[in-house]
């Protein structure tokens, strides 16, 4: 069953007269959806996006599921809702240039100095010798090119935006959700050059790597499973960021 004698009970209320109690228990009860997305996501975004703005988009996520969702069919809520509330976090963000000015003039200070340092080195520069040349920590180099690449990586999927030409009378529906041909083939291409150059990474970046953003974890939880700690999982991440955001800037 897809939900419980008590849920059924609240679910029928709520679908059927759009009870307020109903509505509310609803949501009290599937609130830590909602904080558990929140948390899996946040703790990846640039600190310019405040995690109360998260939770906000979650909400959306939560209630657009609760008003949708049939309690009649075999699937569980929690199910439903999470692809929801993920799904609202991330179109949210999308829509938004998180980067504030003094971030983007870091970057631009940043690729300026790679750029300098590889032409006279003929090679990569490394974490070291950009953050020497743009006088900053390593660590902040290293969050900036990660505040960036995260927003690429948010915008990979978008359409581009191109003037479109209407013919007089005819008018297109489009489908939102569907790539076309070619949006798809540079899609599919970047997350190839994405997997071919994390190949590149040592072991315990593409460790890191796969437990962030394909299991999930946070960087503590990285930690406890590495044995490291938070600071340390935090620096692996962000240089493994950092070699990625370098070798796929002709892409990105």
């Amino acid at each position: 069953m897809a939900t419980s004698i008590n849920d059924s009970y609240y679910w029928n209320l709520w679908k059927t007269k759009k009870d307020p109690d109903a509505g509310d228990f609803l949501v009290k009860k599937y609130m830590p959806l909602v904080h558990y997305h929140v948390q899996r996501i946040a703790v990846g975004l640039p600190k310019s996006v405040k995690r109360e703005e998260v939770k906000s988009l979650a909400f959306v996520g939560l209630f657009d599921a609760i008003e949708k969702f049939d309690p009649t069919r075999d699937l569980k809520f929690d199910t439903y809702a999470s692809f929801r509330i993920r799904g609202s976090i991330i179109d949210g963000l999308r829509k938004e240039d998180w980067l504030p000015r003094s971030v983007r003039e870091k970057a631009k200070r940043i690729e300026f100095s790679i750029e300098k340092l590889e032409q006279n080195l003929m090679r990569n520069a490394t974490l070291e010798e950009v953050a020497t040349a743009v006088s900053m920590p390593e660590e902040e180099v290293s969050s900036v090119i990660q505040e960036v690449f995260y927003a690429n990586v948010l915008s990979m999927d978008e359409m581009p935006k191109e003037n479109e030409e209407a013919t007089q009378g005819t008018y297109v529906l489009k489908d939102e959700k569907t790539l076309t041909p070619e949006e798809e083939a540079i899609r599919s291409e970047s997350i190839y050059q994405l997997v071919q150059q994390i190949e590149n990474l040592t072991e315990n970046e593409k460790l890191v790597i796969s437990l962030f953003y394909k299991e999930e974890l946070t960087l503590t939880e990285i930690g406890q499973v590495l044995g490291l700690t938070t600071s340390r999982i935090s620096q692996i991440h962000s240089k493994a960021i950092f070699k990625l955001r370098k070798q796929l800037e002709p892409v990105w």
